[in-house]
């Protein structure tokens, strides 16, 4: 079990009729009864969840992972909280950014880059092609995904290189697109997952819950030895007599 904390804007579900056709109770629901099916603790927080955004520290210190839903308001997260979510991820904390997120203040300020890319609204087919196979965020999804309404996001992404291309997407316009992209910062483990554009019922596909919950399990900290930093003691026996330091 995981202790996921789905975190969302939830803007447009209230403000767009057309969004909430789709999401009636938020992107962050739909999310959550996904994550809860497989097993998980599962809580949420939204953007005008309190000042805090509904990331306290007591909630970051109780999430294993946390997804990252964003669009319209990415400058309204206030950069207090984003200094807390980056300091978990580099102790561990995994977390999976989705679609727009690519735009948020902790993606962009884990890439150092502007995470820009192309895109376009035009309701078009996407093809997900898994470009490695072997790895477990893929386990049990067929060699592509495909999505029949989409909005297009391509390619130049403004991204550092993955540590790992597990999808590649094709657009029915023609552009392609890095839509599964694997980090390490830190301690942590980052996702960048694309699909998730607000008016189309992506969320609902099968498969994609499937990537959804395999990210979740592969993203969560694992037992192991904690570094230590710093001026370190001879685990042999030397001569520590040397007193030549600066510092």
């Amino acid at each position: 079990m995981v202790r996921v904390t789905v975190w969302n804007e939830y803007r447009h579900e209230r403000e767009s009729e057309v969004v909430a056709e789709v999401y009636p109770d938020g992107i962050h629901a739909v999310l959550a009864d996904v994550f809860e099916e497989a097993g998980h603790e599962v809580r949420t927080a939204t953007l005008d969840e309190g000042p805090e955004h509904g990331l306290t520290e007591k909630v970051l210190a109780e999430t294993d992972v946390l997804t990252w839903w964003g669009h319209a308001a990415h400058d309204e997260v206030r950069d207090e909280v984003v200094d807390r979510v980056h300091e978990h991820v580099l102790d561990g904390m995994g977390l999976i950014v989705l679609h727009s997120g690519h735009y948020s203040k902790i993606f962009t300020r884990l890439m150092g880059t502007t995470c820009s890319l192309k895109w376009r609204e035009a309701a078009e087919r996407e093809r997900l092609w898994v470009v490695e196979p072997g790895h477990p965020i893929v386990e049990g999804i067929d060699e592509y995904i495909q999505l029949e309404e989409t909005e297009m996001y391509g390619e130049r992404f403004d991204i550092p290189q993955p540590d790992t291309l597990v999808f590649s997407s094709w657009f029915e316009g023609g552009e392609i697109f890095r839509s599964g992209c694997c980090y390490r910062r830190g301690a942590g483990n980052v996702f960048y997952f694309r699909p998730g554009h607000e008016t189309y019922p992506v969320y609902y596909d099968e498969d994609v819950q499937r990537v959804l919950c395999n990210a979740v399990e592969w993203a969560a900290p694992t037992d192991g030895p904690t570094p230590a930093f710093g001026n370190a003691d001879p685990i042999e026996g030397i001569d520590t007599s040397d007193d030549r330091t600066v510092h």
